[in-house]
């Protein structure tokens, strides 16, 4: 058991979650400049007209405001997805709103999306810009729909989404549009191919307007969704065009868990991730793979936990991998290892 390993296990757990996140995000900005040195050994994948250096990417919730890309790049991240942004900045809900399972290797959010807001969230993106003219990393932005937003009102949603995507994409190198997380009230109805259609048309127009290049487009879907609405996904994805689909977002579901009953009703309600998410989140991957052929790209997250669960779905068909809480859990030197492993 690694040294991190120990100390997770015995003195981290018993931090607060969200405590404990803010602590650790704040000490790997500021070494950022000894973890650049490091030479990591990654494979490269070319994948919706991008060169990514490595398979491995950080997936969204992590970095919600874009302020430690370069830094979580450096621990060996090929890509780190920020956000969810959404069009207006939020608090998000209340706290304690960040848990841990430890007896599943799992984490419970109910977030809500807080984030600092669009606009701002630009303009961070912009200062990083000027300061790094090239840099290797690829960069992704997650935006979801701002809380205040109701969910019946069709024309504010989408007006909502396209604030988002006018600011925010001409500097991403991909877009994902978040219609699965279980913690903003009415948002996982946008799933339904009725509501999602005009949704992803607009970001996709809003996006084609404001940007002197195409920058691929994909969707984030929940690993609740029936096999039929996976599949109608897919088929949408094609439809439209799209360059992508984000499979999994967290599950809303507890069954099987290892963790006591005390524990997960003490947790309560919120998205749960990691190793509970993997079997869903690998049926999720062959149905998407099997429906929309070779060529789609399909970023595979969720219960992600070592090389051998990333090589299970590189082989089942993913493009590109992501994961968050096996980092939580295993510490900074994990997304290196994997990567120099799925290299051998």
């Amino acid at each position: 058991m690694s040294l991190y390993r120990r100390l997770f296990d015995h003195v981290l757990v018993r931090v607060d979650a969200e405590q404990a996140h803010r602590l650790g995000f704040r000490a790997l900005r500021a070494a950022r400049p000894v973890l650049a040195r490091r030479d990591v050994v990654r494979t490269p994948v070319r994948a919706m007209g991008l060169e990514f250096p490595g398979l491995l990417g950080l997936a969204a919730g992590f970095d919600k405001n874009a302020e430690g890309i370069d830094a979580l790049a450096a621990l060996g991240f090929g890509f780190v997805e920020v956000g969810t942004v959404t069009g207006e900045p939020q608090p998000g809900n209340d706290r304690p709103r960040l848990f841990r399972l430890p007896a599943d290797r799992a984490v419970v959010n109910r977030m809500g999306f807080n984030n600092d807001g669009a606009e701002a969230v630009a303009s961070r993106l912009a200062r990083r810009r000027l300061r790094r003219r090239r840099s290797s990393v690829v960069l992704g932005v997650n935006i979801g729909k701002t809380k205040a937003v109701p969910e019946s009102d069709h024309d504010a949603v989408l007006a909502d989404y396209e604030k988002s995507t006018k600011v925010l994409a001409p500097y991403a190198d991909y877009l994902v549009v978040n219609v699965s997380s279980p913690n903003t009230p009415g948002l996982r109805d946008l799933q339904s191919v009725e509501r999602l259609r005009p949704l992803l048309v607009a970001v996709r127009r809003q996006a084609d307007a404001v940007c002197d290049h195409r920058v691929p487009l994909l969707v984030k879907i929940a690993p609740d969704l029936s096999d039929d609405d996976v599949l109608a996904v897919a088929d949408l994805a094609l439809e439209l065009g799209l360059d992508g689909i984000v499979a999994t977002n967290t599950t809303v579901s507890r069954d099987g868990l290892r963790s006591s009953p005390a524990d997960v009703a003490r947790v309560g309600a919120g998205g749960l991730s990691g190793r509970p998410l993997r079997d869903r989140a690998l049926e999720v991957l062959k149905l998407l793979r099997d429906r929309v052929g070779p060529d789609l790209t399909i970023i595979a997250v969720g219960g992600i936990s070592d090389a051998h669960d990333a090589r299970e779905r590189l082989e089942a068909g993913a493009t590109l991998l992501q994961a968050y809480t096996a980092f939580v859990y295993e510490g900074a030197g994990w997304p290196a290892r994997v990567q120099r492993e799925l290299a051998e």
